[in-house]
């Protein structure tokens, strides 16, 4: 039998302790052969990554990086969630999204794990003389319903109330959120509406329908801008403040305002900053309820939903991979209800499969994953925790920007928030641009031969206030002008790899390449001659050894073979090379200029 010792079993106990300068001198020492000659703070910072919001993640985090005690979950602040249980009860609320509703959609998705609806009423989505068909045989005391109608909530609101009367839903039993959010409707499509209306539904949710909620503030219209996720925080800031101020001048307690919203946030598949932003957004929200007098009511209620920023319409499988990571995300940063966007969304309405496939990706992370059987399973990490403080001084800091502006109204009419939001997609699109943010299966490793995805085209969406971008929309008008050259002309536009030297010297380059090139729909070229390849431009591809020695001479060969343009994969100053490409180099201005030297408009 094997005996301990009697301090138990310290698997460290013989090891000396490291410090951190010791480590600093170890990564000196890795730098040092990559050819970087730093030492100390600026070797770590070598290795450390800039966000947005100007954050700073760092490679190591030990307990010298000290943050505020989130506290526990029930409590304020409220970081580690809004409720003593978390989600260890069932798990998180899925919640499915239908803008139409199809006969038996609504249905199959409550019987097949979507534990709530949330539903587009009104222009561009379900009528709301549509959404008693759309209801039908959905038990409204046990399926919360999530309404977005923008300037018909009032409409949709009767309509939804008159159904709960109509099916004997006693008022305590119905769930959900009226959804009214006159700013979030004024960030869509630049018109005001009267806070009148909504106020008065929140007085009669409050006064009859506990477990009923007047208002969304959703601040998925400022991530969808191109807002950062500080942006994001400030921007939700300001609006629920603007609405708790309305809600009690129209005569209800601060606590009973409080109750009346849930926030809807975007999540991405930047996991630990969805994470941190969750948390961090608990914590800005408590503060306001602090100040306002009502710290205990200040638990924000969050529903979080797939970024439909990341979401691409080439090779679009690649986003169940997204909306896996971001509702994982989702889960483990206490999301009370979370919304899988179907890996369609991009393209158009989405099909039975991929509506089956969203459910079942928040199905799989609860039950075979067990996410929600810890509550806030990240917090105490150094990095999640440092970076939730963080990101709550940037959104705090952003948000009081915005008061001292007049507020949330104001900063939407003035034009301001869209400046600041255009400042930071501006900064992010070239990073999109030089590719040092990739997008798997449109920058990277793009697959020119795919079959297109082809849906029923989606109702239009409200419009007319700030911009809807997406992360592949550069890359989008590259494959769609060579999409257009091959339906005119039987071909893609072509480039020709020419390999130098062994196949050790040139796959690396050559790979590059061709990702590159395939990135804006363009057809790379191997093998036989540039005569034989249909291009009229080359690439040059071998290692920096090969290229002193064979770059110039093989460039006057391509140029008298009748290359118009001869590229070079790398760096250098070779005659006969007309340009070259490599690792940071702005893709999207090269592929738009070689697509325009090809006459491929």
């Amino acid at each position: 039998m094997t005996v301990l010792p009697d301090d138990g079993l310290s698997l460290a106990a013989e090891f000396p302790d490291a410090t951190h300068e010791q480590w600093q001198r170890l990564v000196e020492g890795v730098l040092r052969k990559s050819g970087k000659e730093v030492s100390g703070e600026a070797a770590e910072d070598a290795l450390s990554t800039t966000l947005e919001d100007g954050l700073r993640t760092r490679p190591l985090y030990t307990p010298r990086d000290s943050a505020p005690d989130p506290g526990l979950p029930g409590f304020p602040p409220y970081v580690r969630g809004g409720r003593p249980q978390g989600s260890t009860a069932g798990g998180w609320d899925i919640r499915q999204r239908h803008a139409a509703a199809p006969d038996g959609a609504v249905l199959a998705d409550l019987e097949n794990g979507v534990t709530s609806l949330w539903l587009l009423v009104g222009r561009g989505g379900i009528p709301v003389s549509g959404l008693a068909h759309a209801l039908d045989g959905v038990y409204l005391d046990l399926a919360p319903v999530v309404l977005d109608a923008g300037r018909d909530t009032e409409a949709a609101a009767a309509e939804l109330l008159r159904l709960y009367d109509e099916k004997g839903v006693a008022p305590e039993a119905a769930r959900g959120n009226l959804g009214a959010d006159p700013l979030g409707y004024e960030a869509r499509t630049g018109e005001s509406l009267d806070f009148a209306p909504v106020a008065a539904l929140a007085r009669r949710t409050a006064e009859e329908f506990p477990g009923l909620r007047a208002l969304t503030v959703d601040a998925l219209p400022y991530h969808e801008a191109g807002g950062s996720a500080a942006q994001e925080l400030g921007a939700s800031l300001a609006t629920g403040v603007a609405y708790l101020r309305e809600l009690t001048e129209s005569g209800l307690g601060v606590e009973q305002a409080l109750g009346q919203l849930e926030f809807r946030y975007a999540a991405t598949a930047d996991q630990f900053l969805t994470i941190a932003k969750l948390r961090a957004a608990r914590r800005l929200w408590a503060r306001v309820a602090e100040v306002s007098g009502a710290a205990g009511a200040g638990a924000q209620v969050q529903h979080a939903v797939t970024s439909p920023v990341m979401m691409s319409r080439r090779d679009p499988w690649v986003n169940m991979l997204r909306t896996t990571i971001a509702t994982l995300a989702a889960g483990v940063g206490g999301a009370d209800s979370v919304t899988v966007l179907p890996f369609d969304h991009a393209i158009g309405l989405p099909d039975a499969f991929a509506r089956r496939i969203a459910r079942n990706t928040s199905t799989i992370l609860v039950e075979e994953s067990h996410l929600a059987r810890v509550i806030d399973p990240a917090g105490g990490s150094w990095y999640v925790e440092r970076l939730t403080d963080e990101l709550a001084h940037a959104g705090w800091e952003f948000f009081r920007t915005i008061e001292r502006d007049g507020g949330q109204a104001a900063v939407l009419r003035s034009g301001r928030l869209r400046t600041d939001l255009a400042a930071t997609w501006a900064q992010r699109s070239k990073k999109l641009a030089k590719r040092r943010e990739p997008i798997t299966g449109v920058s990277e490793f793009p697959l020119l031969a795919e079959k297109p995805v082809e849906r029923e085209p989606a109702p239009e969406t409200p419009s007319g206030g700030l911009p809807r971008v997406r992360r592949d929309e550069a890359y989008e008008e590259l494959r769609a002008r060579s999409d257009a050259h091959l339906a005119a002309t039987g071909a893609r536009p072509r480039v020709y790899l020419a390999t130098l030297g062994s196949a050790a010297e040139y796959t690396g380059r050559a790979t590059f390449a061709s990702n590159l090139f395939q990135a804006g729909g363009i057809e790379p070229v191997t093998g036989g001659s540039f005569a034989e390849s249909g291009a009229g431009e080359a690439v040059l591809c071998s290692s920096d050894d090969r290229y002193a020695e064979q770059a110039e001479s093989a460039a006057e060969s391509l140029k008298a073979a009748g290359a118009r343009h001869v590229f070079l994969a790398g760096r250098g100053g070779y005659a006969g090379v007309d340009s070259y490409v490599f690792a940071g180099c702005d893709a999207v201005a090269v592929l738009s200029e070689t697509l325009d030297r090809m006459g491929v408009s």
